[in-house]
C-alpha cells in the first residue's frame, strides 16, 4: 500500500456538519415518495446523510498534498473547499433527491477526482480512470446506503444475512434498474383505475403496475370477506346514516383473582382516554351492573374519566371488586391460554372527524371468526432483546393477532400468489419477452417481472401487519392508531386498536399501498444494482469496491427475532418466487453479530462474539476495500453513553476495540444527527444518534508507543484540533456543543490507532476503552483551560453550578467559595446573577435576569451573566436581537462561547436536558449570532438603539 499515492478525501477534513444535521432532521417527517415507506426497517439511516457521507468520502479534499505541489495555498484550499461543501447544501435538500443536473455535477465531481487519483498511480491495477469503481454495503438493512450510491453514479452491490434486509434492497436498488423505464403492464394503463402518466423514468412504470395489482388484491378481498369489517349506523347528532369503521378499541381480559368473583372476564386497560379534542373529550365508561356480577362499556363524550385505568406499572385491579390483580397472576393466566378480549368502543369516520361509539354485541362477535388454515405458527424466542410479550403467553407468531386479523393476513398472502398469474399473462400479451426466467435466476422478461411486481404487493402486507396486531395502541392526542413496531420492540399492550384494513384511515391498506407506491415512483436510478443473501464476515463481495455501512449496534435492535414478524407473512406469499432466499423457516439467527446474551449464555460470552465477529468482519473489509478511499462505518451513539468518568458504553468501547484490532485507523469521528428538532429539544439523549467513522488500513510497519508518549502526544493533538472544533478553521466549521465530545474522538482515536499498539506501564497493551478515557479527559483540561480567562464572578458561578445547580444553599458555603474565588456574595448579588436571604444562595437562571439589560449601561460584567443575557434575549426575542446585545462587549465573544461548550458538557454529564439544551441552543445559533453582531457594528450604534 505504502507505493500507492492516495489523497485524502473530503470527509478526512472538514464537512458541512451542521447543514446535513439540519436536513437529516427534516428528512424525518417526509411521509410521502420517501423511499422508507416500500418497507419498514428499524433505525434506518436518512438517505440525505448517506448521499453527503458518500459524496465527501468519493471527493479528494481540495487541500491534499498534490494540490499544495502545484502552487494552491491554504485560502485557496480553503475557497475550492467551501464550493464542495456547497454542492454538499444542495444534495441534502430533500427536494433535490432526484434533481438531474445536481446528480450529474455530483457524479462529474466524483469521476474528475478518480482521475486525479488516477494520474497518481498509473498502472497500478485498479486505478483505471474510465471505470470507476463500485460500492458495497455489506450489512445493507434498509438500504440507504447503497441507494445513494447508486444514485451517486456507482454501480450499487448491498448483502446482508437477513433475508428481509435483501428483499427490501432488492426491491430499492436491483428491481428498479433492472426494469427501469419500464411501461406499465396492466390492462387498464391509461385509465381505469390508474391514470397515464408522462413518462416512465425510472420505477414510475413499476409503480403503476404495483397501483393497479394492489388495487385489484384490494378489492378482491373486500369482496371475499368485507362482510367482517361491517359499517355501523351513526348517531342522528353525528349526522346519521352508515359510516366507515376506521378501528375498534379492545381491552385484554383475565378472570378476577377473587373467589367471588373468578367467573368474571375482567378488563385490563391502561387508558379509558379515546379523544381529548378542544373543548370535548371521548372516553370509555365501565358501567357495573347492581348486582356487581357484569359489566359493559358505554363511550361517554363529556365529563372526566373516574377511573384512569385498571392496570398500570404496579399491577391490575378488578373492576368488579377492587382487588388488586399482580403481574404474577395476569402472565400466569396468560400463559396457561386463559387471556380473552372484550370489545371497549369503536372508531368511525364521521362527516366532520372521528365519532366514537359505544360497542354492541354483534360487532363484538362478527370479530370472532375462525383462524385458517396455515397461518404462520413459528415458535418465537423464549428471550429476546425488544422482545416483552413472550411472559403474556404470546410464543407463536400467529398469538400476536385476532382471529379476524389472521384472516385479512392470509387472504391478503393468497391473493399474492394467485395475482402472480394474472400479472405474467398481462405481461406477455402488453409483449414482454416470455422466457420463463424467475427474477432469482436473473430474467429480465415477463416471468422475472410478474415476481418483481409481487415482491412490493408482499411489501404490503407486511407494512399493514405493521398495523393490524394486537399490540397497537389507540394514540389519544392524534385519534389515531399506533403501529407495533412505533418503537424497535414487541412491547406488550393492554388495551389495543384493531384498525379497519379497508377504510382510507391511517394505517390501512388503502392508505399504505398508496404511500408504497409513490416511494416506488421516486426510484429514478438507472445505474445497475444487486442485492445479495451473504454472511459480512465470509464475503468477498468487498474486493476492490467502495465501502460504506451500517452494522448492527452490540445490543441495541435484535434485526434477527424482530424480522421474524415481517418474515413469516413474507415468506407465505413469495416461497415460490424466491425460493432461495426463503429456504429456511425463519432468519438466521446463529451468526448475527449482535451481542444477546439470550443467544450466547451470558453478557460476558455475548460481548466475545460480538468482538471477535465484528472483528472479522472490519478485518474483511480493511483486506477487501479499494485502497484509494477510506471506509466509512455509521454507529449508534447517546449522549448517555458517556459518564462523568470519561467510561464510555460497552458496546462502543467494544466496536472500537474491533475497528482496531482488525488493523484500521480511525481518521476521522462525524457525530450526524437523525430525530426531527421536536425529539431534539425533548430528549438530549438522541441529537447525535449515530457517528459515522472514517477509516483507513494502518501500515503493516506502524510502531508501537508508551502509555506516556501516547499522553503526550494526545496533548498535542487535542487541543489544537478542538479549538478548531470551537471556532472554526481552514479545515473545520464550528461544531455544536452537543457533538464536540464524539467529534472529538476523531483526533483521539487517530493519535491511538495509527500505533500497533500503546503499551502501559506492566508491558500490557492499553485498551480501547483506556484510550477513550484519556481522550474524554483531554477534552475536559480543553474545556477548563480557559479558566485563566475568566473573572473572578464567572468562577464562582462555575464552581457553584457545578455542585448545585439552580438550587439554593448555605450562605456559609457561598461565602466561602467567593473568598476562595476572589469575590464577595454581596458583589455578586449587585451584579445581578444570584439572590441571597434567610442564610441561603442561589444562582439566578437564565429567564430571572432582567430583558431591559444591556452592557453599555453595565460597569462590570462577568462572562456568566452575559452568556445567560444571551441566552435569555436569543429564548425570547431570536438572533437578531441577540446579535445586537453580542455587539455591545466584543471582547467576551470567545469567552462566553467556550463557557457555553463548558457549560454544556457538565449539564450533559449530569442529564440536565433543559439546561443542556439552551447551551447548545446558543452554540449552534452563534454565526447568525455574530453575523448580526457584526451588521450592527457596522450599520447601528448603541446610541440609535438605546
Amino acid at each position: 500500500m505504502s507505493s500507492i499515492k492516495i489523497p485524502k478525501k473530503l470527509i478526512e477534513v472538514a464537512i458541512p456538519l451542521e447543514d446535513i444535521n439540519i436536513a437529516a432532521a427534516r428528512e424525518k417527517s417526509i411521509r410521502h415518495g420517501h423511499p422508507s415507506s416500500i418497507h419498514l426497517w428499524w433505525a434506518r439511516r436518512p438517505i440525505s446523510v448517506a448521499r453527503a457521507i458518500l459524496f465527501a468520502q468519493l471527493v479528494n479534499d481540495p487541500g491534499y498534498e498534490r494540490h499544495l505541489q502545484r502552487g494552491m495555498n491554504k485560502e485557496a484550499a480553503k475557497k475550492e473547499r467551501e464550493r464542495l461543501f456547497n454542492i454538499i447544501r444542495k444534495l441534502v435538500v430533500w427536494e433535490n433527491s432526484n434533481n438531474e443536473e445536481l446528480l450529474k455535477e455530483a457524479y462529474e465531481e466524483i469521476k474528475k477526482s478518480w482521475k486525479e487519483t488516477c494520474e497518481l498511480n498509473k498502472g497500478v491495477p485498479g486505478f483505471d480512470p474510465d471505470i470507476l469503481p463500485a460500492f458495497h454495503d455489506p450489512f445493507a438493512g434498509g438500504g440507504a446506503i447503497p441507494l445513494e450510491a447508486q444514485r451517486l453514479g456507482l454501480e450499487s452491490y448491498a448483502s446482508d444475512l437477513n433475508p428481509v434486509s435483501v428483499m427490501i434492497n432488492k426491491a430499492m436498488i436491483e428491481i428498479p434498474t433492472r426494469f427501469s423505464g419500464q411501461h406499465p403492464i396492466n390492462p387498464d394503463y391509461g385509465g381505469g383505475l390508474v391514470s397515464l402518466v408522462e413518462d416512465c423514468k425510472g420505477a414510475k412504470g413499476i409503480a403503476e403496475d404495483v397501483r393497479y395489482y394492489g388495487a385489484w388484491i384490494r378489492e378482491e378481498s373486500i369482496r371475499r370477506i368485507g362482510h367482517l369489517h361491517p359499517e355501523v349506523q351513526l348517531p342522528e347528532a353525528h349526522g346519521g346514516g352508515k359510516a366507515t369503521v376506521i378501528a375498534w378499541i379492545w381491552a385484554r381480559t383475565v378472570k378476577s383473582p377473587n373467589p367471588a368473583y373468578n367467573h368474571i372476564e375482567i378488563p385490563l386497560v391502561r387508558s379509558f382516554k379515546l379523544a381529548n379534542r378542544k373543548g370535548l373529550t371521548y372516553w370509555i365508561e365501565p358501567i357495573i351492573s347492581e348486582d356487581k356480577m357484569s359489566y359493559k362499556f358505554i363511550v361517554r363524550d363529556s365529563g372526566t374519566p373516574q377511573l384512569e385505568g385498571t392496570v398500570n406499572r404496579n399491577g391490575g385491579v378488578c373492576l368488579l371488586s377492587g382487588t388488586s390483580v399482580p403481574f404474577q397472576y395476569i402472565r400466569q393466566e396468560a400463559k396457561a391460554g386463559r387471556m380473552g378480549t372484550k370489545l371497549m368502543a369503536v372508531v368511525a369516520e364521521g362527516k366532520k372527524g372521528r365519532v366514537y361509539l359505544s360497542p354492541t354485541p354483534q360487532l363484538e362477535s362478527i370479530a370472532r371468526v375462525s383462524i385458517p388454515e396455515n397461518v404462520p405458527s413459528t415458535e418465537m424466542p423464549d428471550k429476546a432483546i425488544g422482545f416483552r410479550v413472550q411472559e403474556y403467553g404470546m410464543k407463536r407468531h400467529s398469538e400476536l393477532y385476532t382471529p379476524r386479523q389472521l384472516v385479512v393476513l392470509a387472504t391478503l398472502s393468497d391473493l399474492v400468489q394467485e395475482v402472480h398469474g394474472r400479472i405474467l399473462q398481462d405481461a406477455i400479451k402488453s409483449g414482454m419477452k416470455n422466457d420463463e426466467l424467475p427474477f432469482e435466476n436473473g430474467g429480465t422478461g415477463s416471468r422475472a417481472y410478474a415476481d418483481a411486481i409481487c415482491a412490493y404487493l408482499a411489501f404490503q402486507i407486511d407494512q399493514l401487519s405493521n398495523h393490524l396486531s394486537t399490540l397497537c395502541a389507540w394514540h389519544v392526542n392524534n385519534e389515531q392508531l399506533k403501529n407495533t413496531f412505533s418503537r424497535q420492540t414487541l412491547a406488550m399492550t393492554w388495551d389495543f386498536a384493531e384498525t379497519n384494513p379497508f377504510s382510507t384511515s391511517t394505517g390501512s391498506l388503502y392508505n399504505l399501498q398508496e404511500r408504497q407506491v409513490k416511494g416506488i415512483a421516486s426510484l429514478t436510478s438507472t445505474t445497475q444494482g444487486f442485492s445479495l443473501q451473504l454472511d459480512a464476515s465470509k464475503q468477498n463481495l468487498s474486493v476492490n469496491k467502495v465501502i460504506s455501512t451500517d452494522p448492527p449496534y452490540y445490543d441495541n435492535i435484535g434485526y434477527a427475532d424482530l424480522s421474524d414478524y415481517f418474515y413469516v407473512w413474507m415468506r407465505r406469499s413469495l416461497k415460490p418466487f424466491f425460493p432461495s432466499i426463503f429456504a429456511t423457516l425463519l432468519v438466521p439467527k446463529e451468526e448475527e453479530l449482535i451481542a444477546t446474551p439470550f443467544r450466547h449464555g451470558n453478557k460476558k460470552k455475548a460481548e466475545e462474539f460480538f468482538l471477535s465477529g465484528m472483528t472479522q468482519v472490519m478485518r474483511n473489509l480493511s483486506f477487501s476495500s479499494h485502497k484509494a478511499f477510506p471506509i466509512t462505518i455509521y454507529y449508534a451513539f447517546k449522549s448517555s453513553e458517556t459518564k462523568d468518568n470519561g467510561v464510555f458504553s460497552a458496546g462502543w468501547a467494544t466496536f472500537l476495540e474491533a475497528v482496531f484490532n482488525a488493523g484500521l485507523v480511525i481518521t476521522g469521528t462525524w457525530p450526524v444527527r437523525t430525530e426531527q428538532t421536536s425529539a431534539i429539544k425533548q430528549n438530549l439523549n438522541v441529537l447525535s444518534s449515530s457517528i459515522v467513522l472514517v477509516c483507513r488500513p494502518r501500515e503493516e510497519t506502524a510502531p508501537s508507543i508508551s502509555r506516556r508518549e501516547f499522553i503526550r502526544e494526545l496533548n498535542t493533538v487535542l487541543p489544537s484540533a478542538l479549538n478548531e472544533m470551537v471556532n472554526g478553521s481552514i479545515e473545520y466549521l464550528p461544531v455544536s456543543a452537543v457533538d464536540l465530545q464524539q467529534a472529538a474522538i476523531g483526533p483521539g482515536m487517530s493519535v491511538f490507532s495509527k500505533y500497533s499498539s500503546v503499551i502501559e506501564a506492566d508491558g500490557s497493551s492499553m485498551s480501547v476503552k483506556t484510550a477513550l478515557q484519556l481522550i474524554n479527559r483531554s477534552v475536559d483540561v480543553y474545556l477548563n483551560s480557559s479558566e485563566g480567562d475568566m473573572d473572578s464572578d464567572t468562577l464562582f458561578c462555575l464552581t457553584w453550578f457545578e455542585q448545585y445547580g439552580w438550587q439554593s444553599s448555605n450562605y456559609g458555603q457561598a461565602e466561602l467559595l467567593a473568598n476562595a474565588k476572589g469575590t464577595t456574595v454581596d458583589g455578586l448579588k449587585n451584579t445581578g446573577v444570584l439572590e441571597s436571604g434567610q442564610g441561603v444562595v442561589r444562582l439566578l437562571k437564565w429567564a430571572e435576569y432582567p430583558v431591559d439589560w444591556h452592557p453599555v449601561r453595565d460597569n462590570h460584567t462577568p462572562i456568566w451573566e452575559a452568556l445567560h443575557h444571551l441566552i435569555r434575549t436569543l429564548q425570547q426575542q431570536g438572533e437578531q436581537a441577540t446579535g445586537i446585545l453580542l455587539a455591545g462587549m466584543p471582547v467576551l465573544s470567545n469567552a462566553i462561547r467556550n463557557l457555553a461548550y463548558r457549560l454544556y458538557t457538565l449539564c450533559e454529564r449530569k442529564g440536565w436536558a433543559d439546561d443542556a439544551r439552551v447551551y447548545n441552543e446558543l452554540i449552534a445559533s452563534w454565526d447568525g449570532i455574530d453575523t448580526a453582531a457584526i451588521e450592527f457594528g457596522h450599520h447601528g450604534s448603541q446610541l440609535e438603539l438605546f
